[in-house]
């Protein structure tokens, strides 16, 4: 990372401003991180897509290749969690314009009198590194005005019985936002986190116990419909406000809710 006195870059806060930057989306096969991926594409940026699962990754490149008018779309499989495998992503990226880590999902969830210290640990910390280890990774490849976006969720702001160790890991990323906000500064690099309700996803689908096709569309709605909005959101939807981020160079250390008024109630 190199640190310069001018001003960030200023450019059009609209998401055609991201045609031929090079995105790395860790957590891209599937869910917020895929719908990313196209709208992306969608723009004409350059995509770098990791994800654990090589098979699923596959598909991920395809699909978000074919949704639109990308300048490339790479895949590399990798675990966040794994510092040598974030490296490796973002030396096959090369020079890298906006990060969106989606990658992840809670663990630790019970009452804190069952959990083990082991547990706790990984469920906190395993995060909070994932986090350092991608923002220094990136940081080092990025020109002025790239930016990283992180993901949290509305539990830190309404937390709820048995959460306790994924609120805490929540807590941590929406922290480490700001702080790496703050360092990045003079680099003018910009880091944000956005807030995410409830959406339409293969992980909420899992949760519910609802499959692919019609039938797990209706019991999708039916459970959405207790929602503010009366639906849960899409994905495409959540993935909107990323792009929201990575282009307006304004935005940096913001914490932003996408939850369709979810945490109103």
């Amino acid at each position: 990372m190199t640190t310069t006195e001018a001003p960030v870059p200023v450019r059009s806060p609209l998401p055609a401003s991201l045609a031929g930057r090079t995105a790395v989306i860790l957590g891209g096969s599937s869910g917020i991180g895929l719908a990313a991926g196209e709208l992306l594409a969608s723009a004409g940026a350059r995509i770098v897509l990791a994800s654990r699962d090589r098979t699923r990754l596959d598909a991920a490149v395809a699909r978000v290749a074919a949704a639109g008018t990308a300048a490339e779309v790479l895949g590399t499989a990798a675990d966040v969690t794994d510092e040598n495998a974030v490296e490796e992503v973002f030396e096959r990226a090369g020079t890298v314009d906006h990060v969106l880590v989606t990658a992840g999902r809670p663990v630790g969830m019970g009452p804190l009198t069952g959990l083990t210290r082991d547990v706790v640990r990984d469920a906190v910390e395993g995060p909070a590194w994932a986090v350092l280890a991608v923002a220094r990774a990136a940081a080092r490849r990025m020109p002025p005005g790239g930016s990283i976006t992180l993901t949290s969720g509305i539990l830190v702001r309404r937390p709820r019985p048995g959460m306790s160790a994924p609120v805490a890991a929540g807590g941590a990323v929406e922290t480490l936002t700001r702080a790496l906000a703050v360092e990045y500064a003079p680099a003018r690099l910009r880091v944000n986190a956005i807030r995410f309700g409830a959406f339409d996803t293969p992980l909420l689908r899992t949760a519910y116990g609802a499959a692919s096709g019609a039938e797990g569309d209706a019991a999708m709605a039916e459970a959405g419909g207790s929602m503010p909005l009366g639906r849960f959101g899409t994905a495409e939807e959540a993935a909107s406000a990323a792009l929201f981020l990575m282009a307006n160079t304004y935005m940096n250390g913001e914490i932003l809710t996408v939850d369709g008024g979810q945490s109103l109630l």
